[in-house]
Formats: structure tokens, C-alpha cells, sequence
């Protein structure tokens, strides 16, 4: 596998409003270009027969300075890539007229396949994607794509609080840590802060972390606590939970929901409703909340068990090993969804 790695950039705050480096800074012109360069430049080295590209034009569409030319080179190679949408089971609500039609013509324009890493028993497309019904391109469900088992770690934490990348947790950072000071009944407490984190205040948390409250900004071994733990608190992030859906852990969400975002809390609130998790909503998050919550989750019986589709990665191989066989790029055969 050969790895080629772009200027990283990274939303400039919670509201997703642009894109900055790593210093901060906002990106201008020219390392927009540099960017989309090194990646038509990976496209011509690589001439690969399938061509995955993630969320586009369903989301990240912050990105089509560079994935827009992307697709023009696709276009213009022959033979033909297969080009497919890799989108989450749950999408975000557009609010901004005429963007749910334009991505619908950017799919039936210029995409094979549009591969929904869910499992159709919890959510299809058209649940978040009013417009479903007019895509052209093949819909496919790959299950959700859960990391393998894991064993448990040596060490046990009651709660393990989690926040995912960490740029948009501070909330459930600092509840977390009063929560943790506030408590009397000698819970171990795991708080994994995210990497994004600035260092000055990660340095502060954990010099004034109380007994009783391990802090790390990032564990390989997660999904092993995971099994270990007694309660995981998370946001509703696609990522974290799959890990809880494969150990069964109890769950206790916080959807992130700043800036009309509504991803997580449409799926958090629905894996409630299948009794699978306890959702904590985000204007409810203080100290106090947050501790009533995690001891009613801690009371609460232990998940149901349940037949979601976990095996997303070892499906979305197969369906692209089956749909490339079929693939005919000569004469611009496009995959139909059946009538």
C-alpha cells in the first residue's frame, strides 16, 4: 500500500466555518493548489482502476477545490475509473437551499456508486438525505464498519469518557473532570481527551487531575477499555460508536450539536430508541448533568443485544470486487439502481 500525505488542514472551529493549517492559520490560494496538485499528481502515479472518495459530495464540501479537478482527471482517463461515495450511515442536515439538489447532480453526473457504511435494519440513506429517491447511481449498504473484538485491558475504569478527535469536547472535558472531583463512591475514571486538544490545556487538566482520574490524550488500546469498562461517555461520532456497538459496553451519549449540527444526535437518539444507549443532550451538560446521567446509565440494565451489521470493511471489499468485474468503462456503462 503506498500512502501519500497532503498539507493537513483542519476545521477552524466548532461551527466548521473554514478550513485552517496547523498552525491555525487560514489556508489561502496557493496551498489550496498545492494540495490539489499532489493529488492529481497521486492519481496520475497511481492509475487506479477504482477511486473511493469519502463523503463528497454528501459532506466535505469544503474540500471540492481539490476533488472537484480530481474528478475532471477521472473523467478524462481512459479507461475509466470506477469512481464510488464512501458516506455514513447518518448524514447532516443541509439547511442552505438548493445544496441537497446539487449534490444530487454531482452524484448522477459523475459517480458509479454510492456505498452507505450502515446497516439498513437502523438507517437508510433517505432518512437524512430527503432527495434519496432521485439518485441515479447504485445505493449499496456495507454494514457498519466496527474494528474487530478486542480483549480487555488489564486495567478496569468504571467510566471511560472519550472525545473522539477532541476539537469539539471541551464541554464534556471539563464536566468530566468536575464530575469526577465531585464524586464520593471511589469510581475509577478514564478520560481520554482527543489529540486536538491545545498542550497548555491538557498540561492543566492533568496536573489538576483528582485521585481516582487517569487522563491521556489518545490510547491505542481504546476498543480494549471499551471491553473492560462499565460505562463508556462519548459524543454520538460514527467511529466511537461502532467500538461501543461491537463490545456491548453501556453507553452514555453527549451528541456534539453546536452550529446546527445534527449527525450525532439524530443517531444517538435513535440507538436510545433501540435501548442500545442513554443520551445526555448537549444544552444539559454540566457537571451536575452529566454525573446524574452516568450514575442512571450505571443503574440501567445492561444493552439489549442486537443483529446490527458490523462486518462494513470486509463488505465494502466485496462489493467493489463485485461491481469492478462488471465494470465496463469503454462504453460508459454506469451501475442502475433496479426499478
Amino acid at each position: 500500500v503506498k500512502s501519500v500525505t497532503l498539507p493537513p488542514v483542519t476545521s477552524g472551529d466548532e461551527g466548521f466555518s473554514g478550513l485552517v493549517d496547523l498552525q491555525g492559520k487560514p489556508i489561502d490560494d496557493d496551498f489550496k493548489e498545492r494540495r490539489s496538485e499532489m493529488l492529481l499528481q497521486a492519481f496520475r502515479d497511481c492509475r487506479p482502476d477504482i477511486v473511493i472518495v469519502e463523503a463528497f459530495p454528501f459532506g466535505r464540501r469544503q474540500m471540492r477545490f481539490e476533488l472537484l479537478p480530481l474528478i475532471e482527471a477521472i473523467n478524462a482517463t481512459s479507461p475509466r475509473p470506477l469512481l464510488a461515495t464512501s458516506v455514513r450511515d447518518i448524514l447532516q442536515e443541509r439547511v442552505k437551499p438548493g445544496r441537497n439538489e446539487e449534490t444530487v447532480d454531482l452524484v448522477n453526473r459523475h459517480f458509479d456508486l454510492v456505498m452507505v457504511h450502515g446497516d439498513p435494519a437502523f438507517a437508510t440513506i433517505d432518512k437524512t438525505f430527503p432527495l434519496a429517491g432521485a439518485i441515479r447511481a447504485e445505493v449499496t449498504y456495507t454494514g457498519l464498519v466496527a474494528a474487530p473484538p478486542s480483549p480487555a485491558a488489564s486495567e478496569r475504569y468504571d467510566v471511560l469518557v472519550s472525545v473522539g478527535g477532541g476539537a469539539a469536547g471541551k464541554s464534556l472535558v471539563n464536566s468530566t473532570i468536575a464530575a469526577a472531583r465531585n464524586a464520593n463512591n471511589g469510581w475509577k475514571w478514564c478520560l481520554i481527551t482527543g489529540p486536538n486538544l491545545p498542550k497548555d490545556e491538557f498540561d492543566a487538566i492533568q496536573h489538576d487531575a483528582t485521585p481516582g482520574l487517569s487522563i491521556f490524550r489518545f490510547r491505542e488500546d481504546f476498543a480494549s477499555l471499551l471491553t473492560g469498562a462499565r460505562l463508556s461517555v462519548s459524543q454520538a461520532g460514527y467511529n466511537t460508536v461502532c467500538d461501543v456497538l461491537r463490545t456491548g459496553c453501556r453507553s452514555l451519549l453527549v451528541p456534539f450539536a453546536a452550529g446546527g449540527e445534527t449527525e450525532q444526535t439524530v443517531r444517538a437518539l435513535m440507538l436510545e430508541g433501540l435501548g442500545l444507549a442513554t443520551v445526555l443532550v448537549e444544552k444539559d451538560l454540566t457537571p451536575e448533568g452529566l454525573a446524574q446521567a452516568i450514575e442512571g446509565a450505571l443503574a440501567a440494565p445492561t444493552p439489549s443485544a442486537h443483529r446490527l451489521d458490523l462486518e462494513g470493511a470486509r463488505h465494502s471489499a466485496q462489493i467493489l470486487r463485485e461491481r469492478y468485474r462488471t465494470w465496463v468503462p469503454e462504453n460508459g456503462t454506469r451501475f442502475q439502481k433496479s426499478s
